[in-house]
């Protein structure tokens, strides 16, 4: 495959398993070139580079050091990016109320889950042209409208107040002409998910790629799902 044959080239933030893990193998099959982050080295994704030649670049980088952000923006300087997309995120005992857990354990779950990524958005968004596009991995539990059934506290607040600052993102830079998305990929079975998740990593991954795609170009803010169905704010 031939640079000029590449379809398109994606930055993960946050790549070493589950569903990050799976985007880069979607995208990879897809043909496009991926710049995948871990924290820590992943043996799943190195595997992943065995077959994919030049096209899968690994950079270590730890969403809550703004340094590490910022290094990486460095080091791809003059890259331009169809799709920067933060994956990364955290959970907590979802039957603990909010009320319940520490100042520390709190904190962090809205730090790593709100403010990171929006930081790291920003950081990287002058690599992304007019007519690409800015995710980050949200959650239908991120929903204040469809939050019906409670639990998961502290992780659905992180959610929530990373979609508003999601809008507000997309409203600070809607002269650029890129697509912001608040995505939710659904309820997957992976090490966060758990085992009784209705979807499968490759069923989601594949999803969003094909959503992603779906809204190249269109501008504006979303928070859509998967299957891009429109979820509620």
């Amino acid at each position: 495959m031939t640079a000029s044959t590449i379809p398109g080239t994606i930055l993960l933030i946050g790549a070493s398993r589950g569903l990050g893990l799976g985007l880069a193998q979607r995208y990879l099959e897809r043909g496009w070139r991926v710049i995948a982050t871990v924290r820590t080295p992943s043996a799943a994704l190195s595997a992943l580079a065995d077959g994919a030649g030049d096209r899968l670049r690994i950079e270590t980088v730890d969403i809550d050091r703004p340094a590490d952000v910022a290094g990486l923006a460095d080091r791809l300087g003059g890259t331009a990016l169809d799709v920067l997309f933060v994956v990364a995120g955290v959970a907590h005992d979802p039957g603990q109320p909010a009320t319940s857990m520490s100042d520390e354990a709190f904190d962090q779950v809205m730090h790593t889950n709100a403010l990171s990524p929006l930081r790291a958005l920003e950081r990287l968004q002058g690599l992304v042209p007019a007519g690409g596009t800015i995710a980050a991995m949200t959650s239908g539990l991120g929903s204040v409208a469809g939050n019906e059934s409670g639990g998961w506290e502290a992780y659905r607040a992180s959610k929530a107040a990373l979609n508003m600052l999601l809008r507000s993102f997309a409203v600070r830079h809607a002269g650029r002409g890129c697509t912001v998305l608040a995505v939710d990929p659904g309820w997957v079975r992976t090490d966060m998910g758990g085992p009784k998740a209705t979807l499968d990593v490759e069923t989601s991954t594949a999803g969003m790629a094909d959503m992603l795609e779906a809204h190249r170009g269109r501008g504006g803010v979303a928070f859509v799902d998967y299957a891009d169905r429109e979820v509620a704010w």
